[in-house]
C-alpha cells in the first residue's frame, strides 16, 4: 500500500529533524529536503510545531517497537530483558546516522514543561520508564519503581555518552552498572 502524501512528509521530515535538529529546521528547509510544496505542507500541517509533534509520535512509536521486538528476541526472562535492553542500544549505537535521541533533542530545545513537544518527548520517557519498571515488577525486584527509574537513568546516560564520548563504551558500562542494581534488586 502506498503511503499518503501526509505520512510521506512526516516521515521525510522526521528525518530532517534527526539530522539537523528543530529550531535549526525552517519550513523552507523542510521543503526543499522533503519535496513538497510549501503549499501543500501547510495543507497538512498548520505549523511547523504541528509537523514536529506528528514526527515525534512517528519516532516513538517505530522506536519503541523497534527495540522492544529486539530486546524481546534477545531475552526471555524480565531481568534478561532489563540487561538485554542495554544491547539493542549498543547495536543502535553502531548504526549509520546515529545522532542520538531524538526525543532528548525535543526536551532540550522546547524547555519549558508545559509546551506540548516538550510534554510529547516526556511521554516517550515516560513509556519507556513504564516498560522497564514491568520487568523490573516481572523480574521480582523489591522496589520495581526504583528499579525501573535506575535502568531508564542508565539508559538515557549511555545514549547521551554515546553521541559525545566515541573513545568509551556506553552501553556496555550502562549494562555492567545495570547488572549490579538488578543483583541488589533481587537479593
Amino acid at each position: 500500500m502506498r503511503p499518503n502524501k501526509r505520512d510521506e512528509l512526516v516521515r521525510n521530515a522526521l528525518q530532517v529533524f534527526y539530522r539537523d535538529g528543530f529550531h535549526a529546521t525552517g519550513m523552507d528547509k523542510l521543503v526543499v529536503e522533503t519535496g513538497v510544496s510549501k503549499t501543500s505542507m501547510y495543507k497538512h500541517f498548520r505549523t511547523k510545531e504541528e509537523l514536529i509533534l506528528a514526527a515525534l509520535r512517528l519516532r516513538d512509536e517505530s522506536f519503541r517497537i523497534s527495540l522492544l521486538r529486539q530486546i524481546e528476541e534477545m531475552a526471555h526472562s524480565p531481568a534478561d530483558r532489563l540487561l538485554a535492553s542495554f544491547d539493542a542500544l549498543a547495536q543502535w549505537f553502531e548504526e549509520d546516522g546515529y545522532r542520538g535521541c531524538m526525543f532528548i533533542k525535543a526536551g532540550a530545545e522546547y524547555q519549558e514543561s508545559d509546551h506540548p513537544i516538550h510534554l510529547q518527548a516526556a511521554e516517550h520517557k515516560r513509556l519507556m520508564l513504564d516498560y522497564f519498571t514491568d520487568l523490573a515488577r516481572k523480574a521480582g525486584a523489591r522496589e520495581p519503581e526504583k528499579l525501573g527509574c535506575q535502568i531508564l537513568l542508565l539508559q538515557e546516560g549511555a545514549i547521551v555518552t554515546a553521541v559525545l564520548l566515541k573513545n568509551c563504551e556506553p552501553a556496555r558500562d550502562a549494562k555492567a552498572a545495570a547488572q549490579v542494581l538488578l543483583d541488589q534488586a533481587l537479593a
